[in-house]
């Protein structure tokens, strides 16, 4: 076992961080304060957003966003299945149906093909899922969006800082929700935020994280008052100003990370050329990739190769790891969707090969020698 465990995802901690996280500390405010509003207006200016809310986890924002787009009981809403399943999850909050739509065989994005075909007169919204940090195709989910009257959120957990069409991630949809998860490309611990142009979405979300009540502490004593009023029923999605100065300072080295991320992609896609039954998953034309993952397909002929292999890159120092089950396997959407959570075949055939290698700012160069020298032994070991 090699001494040094290369990981499939983590983060980065400089004395800038720290210094911005003992500011906060000494600030006077430890949540409700300036500090969340100065990382929330630096990811909206960012991301092209006229409106961010931040909050204490992506589950957090992603059901902010259900809410506010007024998902309720009777409700369905289509999701891929290629995804955590918070994505599910949070249209089940609000009493929705999550609707599985397939993926296309070579991004494993939401397919635009699959997801009309998926459309009932119940359909009140489409989420779509930047998986591994690839935009999804916006203009084809937009037309439908549009042509049938639905709502269209992003999943964005995946791929801040990248694009569509040279339109930035966080206003291609009418609701974009990030995640910033250690493992994610900037963190705050845990922290999540949704971004959207529409003030009566935002200020409903920012209701929604405080209990639903109109006002909070940092608002009323701006304005000299006392009194607030819960007008709906909410959530203690709050998210600490200490949390958001870390990715306030994070978010300053952002540029840096994502080329670290291409270059290592990079070092990847040139050997994965010369290597046989791995391939990994398309790039297309007019997406700038996030690559919060770097996911690769194992191929299943003659022999399923794929847990094999990731057993070989384990036993070799190399914490590989595989995103997703896909949600609709789990026996909870299996149980509740019964044949529901079926019907998604590219999905079902693709859960079986794929498999993430590691990929974050902090890999050496020698360190992707590792894997990619990890998984080619892997490789003779599992086809043996």
């Amino acid at each position: 076992m090699r001494k040094k465990i290369i990981s499939y995802g983590r983060h980065l901690i400089d004395q800038a961080d720290i210094d911005a996280v003992t500011e906060a500390l000494q600030s006077g405010w430890l949540t409700g304060g300036p500090a969340i509003v100065a990382f929330e207006e630096a990811v909206a200016r960012l991301c092209g957003a006229a409106h961010a809310v931040a909050v204490c986890n992506g589950t957090a924002a992603l059901h902010c966003a259900m809410h506010a787009l007024r998902v309720a009981p009777g409700d369905e809403v289509i999701v891929p299945p290629m995804t955590f399943c918070a994505t599910a999850n949070a249209v089940v909050y609000q009493g929705g149906e999550p609707v599985f739509a397939d993926v296309a065989p070579g991004t494993l994005l939401l397919d635009p093909a699959s997801v009309e075909a998926s459309l009932t007169p119940r359909t009140k919204g489409i989420v779509a899922v930047d998986y591994a940090g690839q935009p999804c195709d916006y203009d084809a989910l937009r037309a439908i969006a549009d042509a049938h009257g639905l709502f269209l959120a992003a999943d964005a957990c995946h791929s801040l800082g990248g694009a569509w069409n040279g339109r930035p991630v966080g206003s291609l949809a009418d609701v974009t929700c990030l995640s910033f998860h250690p493992v994610k490309h900037i963190t705050t611990g845990e922290g999540g935020m949704i971004l959207c142009d529409d003030p009566l979405l935002a200020e409903t979300m920012r209701r929604f994280r405080n209990h639903g009540i109109d006002a909070d502490p940092a608002r009323r004593a701006e304005q000299g008052v006392w009194r607030y009023d819960m007008g709906f029923l909410g959530h203690n999605y709050r998210i600490t100003d200490i949390q958001c100065a870390l990715g306030g300072s994070q978010l300053d080295k952002l540029p840096q990370w994502l080329t670290r991320r291409r270059e290592v992609a990079a070092m990847y896609a040139q050997a994965l050329r010369n290597m046989a039954d791995v391939s990994p998953l398309e790039e297309v034309p007019g997406a700038t990739h996030a690559l919060h993952l770097y996911v690769v397909r194992i191929a299943s002929r003659p022999k399923p190769l794929r847990d094999a292999v990731l057993s070989g890159l384990r036993a070799r120092g190399v914490q590989a790891n595989v995103h997703y089950v896909p949600a609709n396997r789990h026996s909870y959407y299996r149980q509740r969707l019964g044949d529901g959570a079926s019907g998604t075949p590219v999905c079902d055939k693709a859960f079986e090969e794929i498999l993430s290698l590691p990929m974050h700012a902090g890999l050496t160069d020698e360190d992707v020698r590792h894997v990619l020298w990890a998984l080619g032994e892997a490789l003779l070991e599992a086809r043996a």
